[in-house]
C-alpha cells in the first residue's frame, strides 16, 4: 500500500479551492450562493477525532505487544489496513472538501460587511481547519501503522500495513 503523498494532498486542495472560487463567482453573479453548511466544520472534526482514536489504540496494542505485556490484545494486520485505508480515503475526502469550503471562503472574504455571508465566511474557515485535522490525524494513523524496514528484500522503502 502506497503512502499517501502530500503533495497529492495539497494539489488536491489547491485545485477545488480555485474552481471552487470561481463556481462562487459565477454562481453569485447568477443568483444566490449556496450556504455552507455549519454541519460541516462539526462532521469534518468527528472524522477527525475517530481518525485520532483510532491511530491512539492501535499505537497503544502494538506498544503492548512489543514490551510483552501480559494479555496485550494483539492488532489484526487487516484491521490495521482497513484502517489505513479509511484515513487514506479520509484525507483525500478531505483535502477535497477543504479546499472546496477554503475556496468560498476566500470569495465570501470579499463581502464580510454582510452579516450572512461572514457567517458563511466563518463556517468555511472552520471547515477548512477541521478539513486539516482529517489529514493530520489521517497521516498520523498511517504512520503508526506503518512496518518497519524489511532487510532480507532490498525494496528500499518501508511498506503500511
Amino acid at each position: 500500500m502506497r503512502e499517501l503523498r502530500i503533495r497529492l494532498l495539497a494539489g488536491v486542495f489547491a485545485v477545488a479551492g480555485v474552481l471552487s472560487w470561481a463556481g462562487a463567482r459565477l454562481w453569485n453573479s447568477i443568483g444566490t450562493l449556496p450556504s455552507v453548511p455549519l454541519a460541516a466544520p462539526i462532521v469534518l472534526a468527528l472524522i477527525a477525532v475517530v481518525l485520532m482514536a483510532t491511530a491512539l489504540s492501535i499505537r497503544a496494542r502494538l506498544k503492548a505487544q512489543r514490551e510483552r505485556t501480559p494479555d496485550a490484545k494483539g492488532v489484526d494486520p487487516l484491521m490495521a489496513a482497513r484502517a489505513v485505508v479509511f484515513g487514506q480515503a479520509s484525507a483525500l475526502v478531505a483535502a477535497l472538501v477543504s479546499g472546496m469550503y477554503g475556496g468560498t471562503g476566500v470569495f465570501l472574504l470579499e463581502s464580510l460587511d454582510i452579516p450572512a455571508r461572514r457567517d458563511q465566511a466563518i463556517y468555511a474557515g472552520f471547515s477548512v481547519l477541521a478539513g486539516i485535522a482529517v489529514i493530520a490525524a489521517a497521516i498520523f494513523l498511517e504512520r503508526v501503522c506503518k512496518l518497519p524496514e524489511d532487510d532480507d528484500r532490498n525494496t528500499g522503502a518501508a511498506s503500511a500495513a
